[in-house]
């Protein structure tokens, strides 16, 4: 809590700013972007949403414990508490930073000091036992309780209902965060619901191991989150989504602890307990413990980007890629605004010779090749294994490109792309400085759906802007993020600059309501791995 924004995305010492000279430039120094100048931002910022510099809207700097409503504490529930010796608190900022995930409206409101019903306490368990106090003390006082792991969600589900008038006690795991074992027989390791993305994966590095489990939050997301919200990760492709890593669940609920009687692979005896937890969003109980599958860690690992004509061919591509059964560790295709984006966030290079090659690349594949700039898309890979399984794979990639246009377009673009994974959500709230609001959502679709749900999709948004009074056109974007034998995720990304507009939450809260639609109209599902 010390280290993270209380009114926006991760770390306080890393964020997007212009600096004096209108420079973009990312601070802090946790990310390799950090420290940089970013000199192709500006123009595409203030090109693509018609925003200007001159025209701020900043934060509200500090939280203000006044504007936070008093807690409506249950005095019993509290001395019972108390008796435990488990640590709690009622403290304005403590509450704040647990009433909200990371929706636009809740942020947005955020960053105005706008502060509706919050959590009335917060509780702090240890161990399993400190949960199963817990719950037993909630139903007994009557009590509300709101799982807290990462406080990531986009799915709205750490809001508190403005109706209710029984105390609402945030359960924090984040105390919970030890690997118990590590059964090297079976490569599974037990751990604790409330670790962090990161910190599972580095303790597990030590020994050796790996979950492969990567979404694009796991710097903060926590494993009882990715299994309460059925997570995918972006290598899923070698090592599964969170329901294909999960092995043995152990959850409190009110009636009990709930956990299958034995770590087996596999049982036949009814419908899947785990089914019912994974996907739960924390309505059902807590999830405290989980075995989950553990990986060597892969000897090699190499990344690589491939530019496509146009996007019909990447689509095309992936799809064969899939049918072969042969995707490396990640596949992405990014469409062409997302291209262009991407090559906005280049980093400054002291070197002449790098950007002499970058520009020698670029007009190879525009020029000499007849790509067109508007038009081109490009997929970023990475492989892992062993190094020569991997070489091989990435021969058998790179040919099946090659089929559909595609030109190997170097390593360091498919790095690039995977670090940029993580400073984008930062992006967003850069966006708010300056009037202009935007959010990704996601969906699963059958194959032969892709290219129509794309298009359609991303022209819905572009026409419900315009028809809602939205002044200057939207960038609409999207790319297609996992591949399955019958289908593929799609990621829309949407932003507009919403200078003239007297409720910008509203208008945007109507325009995403009808891109959903337009997926569920055109055969996707509302969600393929943020919860609902």
């Amino acid at each position: 809590q010390e280290i993270m924004k209380w009114n926006g995305w991760g770390y306080s010492d890393s964020r997007f700013l212009f600096n004096k000279k209108g420079q973009a430039e990312f601070t802090g120094k946790r990310y390799r972007l950090s420290g940089m100048i970013i000199p192709g931002l500006k123009d595409w910022f203030e090109n693509t949403f018609g925003a200007s510099l001159q025209h701020k809207t900043p934060a509200t700097p500090i939280l203000t414990s006044s504007a936070v409503q008093p807690p409506t504490l249950n005095e019993a529930f509290v001395e019972e508490v108390k008796s435990t010796g488990i640590p709690f608190s009622h403290d304005a900022e403590d509450r704040v930073f647990r009433a909200h995930g990371h929706c636009l409206h809740e942020i947005f409101a955020l960053r105005e000091g706008k502060f509706g019903r919050v959590p009335d306490m917060v509780v702090w368990p240890n161990c399993h036992n400190d949960v199963v106090k817990i719950v037993e003390l909630a139903c007994k006082h009557n009590v509300c309780l709101m799982p807290y792991g990462g406080g990531t969600s986009v799915s709205s589900a750490l809001e508190c209902p403005p109706e209710e008038t029984r105390s609402i006690v945030s359960l924090d795991t984040s105390q919970m965060n030890r690997i118990l074992w590590i059964d090297e027989k079976n490569l599974t390791a037990h751990v604790e619901a409330g670790i962090v993305g990161q910190d599972l994966e580095r303790l597990l590095n030590q020994s050796g191991y790996c979950t492969g489990h990567e979404p694009d939050s796991m710097e903060f997301s926590s494993l009882g989150g990715w299994v309460a919200t059925r997570a995918s990760g972006m290598k899923k492709n070698i090592y599964g989504n969170i329901e294909d890593l999960v092995v043995h669940v152990k959850m409190v609920t009110p009636r009990g602890v709930i956990e299958k009687g034995c770590q087996g692979p596999r049982m036949s005896t009814g419908p899947d307990i785990h089914h019912f937890i994974m996907g739960s969003e924390g309505t059902l109980g807590v999830v405290t413990e989980v075995t989950m599958k553990i990986r060597p860690m892969p000897e090699y690992q190499k990344y690589g980007s491939v530019v496509f004509p146009n996007f019909e061919q990447g689509v095309a591509c992936l799809r064969e890629v899939a049918k072969q059964r042969c995707a490396p560790a990640s596949i992405r295709l990014m469409d062409n605004e997302q291209f262009q984006f991407g090559h906005a966030l280049k980093p400054q290079v002291s070197s002449i010779f790098t950007s002499f090659v970058d520009g020698l690349k670029k007009f190879y594949i525009t020029k000499f090749k007849g790509f067109d700039p508007n038009r081109l898309c490009v997929a970023t890979l990475l492989f892992e294994g062993d190094r020569e399984k991997v070489l091989q794979h990435e021969k058998q990639v790179y040919d099946i490109a090659a089929k559909f246009g595609g030109l190997a377009a170097g390593e360091d673009n498919g790095q690039r792309g995977y670090m940029l994974t993580f400073v984008i959500a930062y992006l967003r709230d850069l966006g708010m400085d300056y009037y202009v609001i935007g959010e990704s959502f996601e969906t699963s679709v059958p194959w032969d759906r892709v290219l129509d749900i794309c298009r359609n999709v991303k022209a819905r948004i572009i026409q419900e802007c315009k028809d809602k009074g939205v002044q200057f056109s939207p960038l609409s974007t999207c790319r297609v993020t996992q591949t399955y034998d019958a289908g593929a995720c799609v990621y829309f990304y949407f932003a507009f600059n919403y200078r003239g507009l007297s409720d910008p939450v509203h208008v945007y809260e109507q325009v995403e309501h009808a891109a959903r639609e337009e997926i569920l109209a055109n055969g996707g599902s509302l969600s393929h791995h943020h919860g609902g």
